[in-house]
């Protein structure tokens, strides 16, 4: 093993003409990645996966699960979330999340975004269980729903406050500050081209 120097070491970087093998318990400390997802690749520190990220964090920047500082740039121990990369944190923090949540309910904690989220949080060594959320989890699934109703003063909609389309005057958006409250288009006149809105309260 590269990293503890003990024999036994079965996990070789995928990586063509590299030969550092290392132990599971030991890719961590030597900031490797292993990818939980067919075909199950190994990477060294040399060779792991990057997040394509424009920017580094600045030095105020604070992990949104455990709140303590993220340091000012990109590093192993650091991930941010594609989408709206504006969410930053540890990775210990939200492979932490990971096994909590499982599958279903593994999310940004900041724009909510599943899918790319997943992926790229995959790609970049994070075990994410197919299961169901743990016990614990569960009491949170109010807080963590995304709003799915209008609540313009004055709802438009046919369908009531609760009918939602993909597009369409019947489209909801949701508060692009606080994503606490959510207007249907039509319901607060709003342009098919207008793709963010902030509530009263904001």
């Amino acid at each position: 093993c590269f990293v503890c120097s003990q024999s036994g070491a079965t996990i070789t970087c995928r990586e063509t003409g590299c030969d550092r093998s290392f132990h599971l318990p030991c890719a961590v400390e030597g900031e490797c990645v292993t990818q939980f997802f067919h075909p199950y690749s190994a990477f060294c520190w040399e060779h792991r996966p990057v997040q394509a990220v424009e920017t580094d964090p600045e030095d105020t920047t604070t992990c949104l699960i455990c709140l303590d500082l993220v340091g000012d740039r990109r590093a192993y121990g650091t991930l941010v979330c594609p989408v709206c990369k504006h969410a930053w944190f540890h990775r210990e923090c939200i492979q932490g999340q990971a096994i909590s949540n499982g599958f279903m309910r593994f999310q940004c904690p900041l724009c909510r975004d599943k899918d790319q989220f997943r992926l790229e949080m995959h790609t970049m060594g994070i075990r994410i269980p197919k299961r169901a959320p743990s016990s614990r989890d569960r009491g949170l699934a109010e807080l963590l729903a995304r709003h799915s109703r209008c609540d313009a003063s004055e709802c438009l909609c046919p369908g009531g406050r609760e009918q939602v389309e993909e597009e369409g005057p019947w489209q909801l958006l949701l508060c692009s500050s606080c994503a606490a409250e959510g207007t249907h288009r039509f319901c607060s006149d709003l342009r098919n081209s207008t793709s963010s809105w902030e509530c009263n309260s904001c």
